[in-house]
């Protein structure tokens, strides 16, 4: 995270790792409000080369390098935390994600982060909702991806349920259409495939219900856009026109000879899948239109990173509700915070955690890190560590609930070392940030207001060194006994504590 608000910076990039294309868009920040200076989108087609062991292929992956070298020439002289880049379904599902990541990041100079299904449809839906009219009561919004289909139903700009589905146009074109041939019974595969996947949301929908419907995606804007030159529509997707471009399709018969004003030359292929996808949605939730909206994932990136610094954060909502759900002590959780950040402060040059992200990391671990009580007290580090690797958690990507799981798992007992050690070049500083959650937790095991002591903090690369006033320790041999305790556990990570 920067240390400058995003707002302050002249100008601000979104970068969407999409599993059928990438796109970027760039923008300044004028009274709260973005101005979009460019937009870039290719086609990479990402979750096409992925393979039955779930493998990115070498030329899928230089597709996607490649786009972003040309995107690199706008961005790279972009300052730390003016640039989001986010990767969807393709890069959740690619067992060598990690491979394409590092490569990406080489590239563009800037950190690229992989999120969860129901964050991208969060994300979608806050990008919708500032593209469009702020209409009162619910709206369905639809994103049909490469990999992934989102659902969202909100009110404003706020969601109040949120659903990713395993179907997308890259992927179903590879299943269904490999060979760009067009048939009833290979359309009808694939929008009984569809229908199958939305079964398991359809009640839910419904039972929230909407009074508008937007679709988000490259699939919905082409239909509309075709269905328009034929007039048949205003731009808006429709029953009539979904079954005209249905018969449209079988009477051509494949995917090369597809050549229907709207629909441009790079979508051909994936379009019978899209319109398989699209028949099947408007079909299970009984819908009558879709209007499209420009705005979409890349948009909502920018307007949650200016969010993030203006007091909008919704990373602290997410926290909050943790707290909740699982009953944290929140006085004691805010005297670990506190605790944890007065000792960052007297490391954080020598230890090199100097960056906005150490810090958030550590705030959120210590207002977290004892929500595996809620489920048993034996071993609830790693009850609390499985909860927050696994929750959809607003906000978050993926790499940073599992550093915060990492940090919650390694409060107590031993330090995780070999799974932090898979975040490369951040892994000791991650480390380094466990042992001062832990020296937090040690600092206020027993439970109150009782006053506690100022202490000093030493450190070197090999050592903590931990300096109570005199005669404080003599007088509270509990602290002094959790604190030999604690030393013996970090000699396991190399790290001697001296206590005096």
């Amino acid at each position: 995270m920067p240390h400058t608000p995003a707002s302050n910076f002249p100008l601000i990039a979104a970068i969407d790792l999409g599993s059928n294309s990438f796109h970027m868009v760039m923008a300044t920040v004028t009274h709260g409000e973005l101005r979009i200076r460019e937009r870039l989108g290719e086609k990479v087609q990402l979750a096409a080369g992925i393979d039955e062991q779930r493998l990115l292929s070498e030329d899928a992956m230089q597709r996607g390098l490649d786009c972003l070298r040309r995107f690199a020439q706008l961005t790279c002289n972009l300052p730390e935390g003016a640039v989001r880049v986010v990767g969807t379904n393709a890069l959740r599902e690619a067992r060598n994600r990690g491979e394409f990541i590092r490569r990406a990041e080489a590239i563009l100079g800037h950190p690229v982060e992989v999120i969860s299904g129901r964050e991208e449809a969060r994300l979608i839906y806050l990008g919708v909702s500032h593209s469009i009219a702020d209409t009162p009561g619910n709206r369905l919004v639809a994103d049909i991806g490469g990999g992934s289909t989102e659902f969202i139903i909100g009110q404003r700009f706020e969601p109040l349920i949120r659903e990713s589905l395993q179907m997308g146009c890259v992927s179903y074109t590879q299943r269904y259409f490999r060979d760009g041939k067009i048939t009833p019974a290979r359309y009808a595969q694939a929008y009984t495939a569809a229908r199958l996947e939305l079964m398991g949301i359809e009640h839910a929908l419904r039972r929230i219900g909407w009074q508008d419907s937007v679709g988000a995606s490259g699939t919905i804007k082409a239909v509309g856009l075709a269905t328009q030159a034929a007039g048949l529509s205003n731009a808006e997707v429709t029953l009539e026109g979904l079954a005209w471009l249905k018969r449209k399709l079988f009477k051509i018969g494949e995917t090369e000879k597809l050549d229907i004003d709207g629909i441009k030359p790079d979508r051909r292929s994936i379009f019978p899948a899209g319109l398989a996808i699209l028949e099947a949605i408007f079909d299970a939730l009984e819908l009558q239109r879709m209007s499209h909206s420009e705005g979409a994932l890349r948009e909502g990136v920018l307007y949650d990173l200016i969010g993030r610094h203006h007091h909008e954060d919704v990373r602290e909502r997410t926290l909050s509700a943790l707290q909740e759900r699982y009953h944290v002590d929140l006085e004691q959780a805010a005297r670990v915070e506190s605790k944890a950040l007065e000792a960052l402060e007297q490391v954080r040059q020598a230890w090199q955690l100097d960056d906005e992200w150490h810090r958030d990391l550590l705030v959120w671990a210590a207002r977290v890190h004892e929500i595996g009580l809620d489920i048993a007290h034996y071993q609830y580090h790693k009850h609390g560590a499985y909860l927050i690797e696994h929750s959809d958690l607003a906000g978050f990507s993926r790499q940073d609930q599992q550093m915060l799981a990492l940090l919650v798992r390694g409060h107590r007992r031993n330090i995780p070392r070999d799974k932090l050690a898979e975040f490369g070049d951040e892994a000791i500083k991650l480390v380094r940030l466990c042992v001062l959650l832990r020296f937090a937790i040690l600092f206020h095991h027993i439970r109150g207001h009782q006053e506690m002591p100022k202490v000093e903090l030493q450190v070197t690369s090999s050592s903590l060194e931990v300096h109570f006033p005199s005669g404080w320790l003599e007088a509270n041999p509990l602290t002094q006994a959790d604190f030999a305790q604690e030393a013996e556990w970090l000699k396991r990570i190399d790290l001697e504590l001296k206590v005096s």
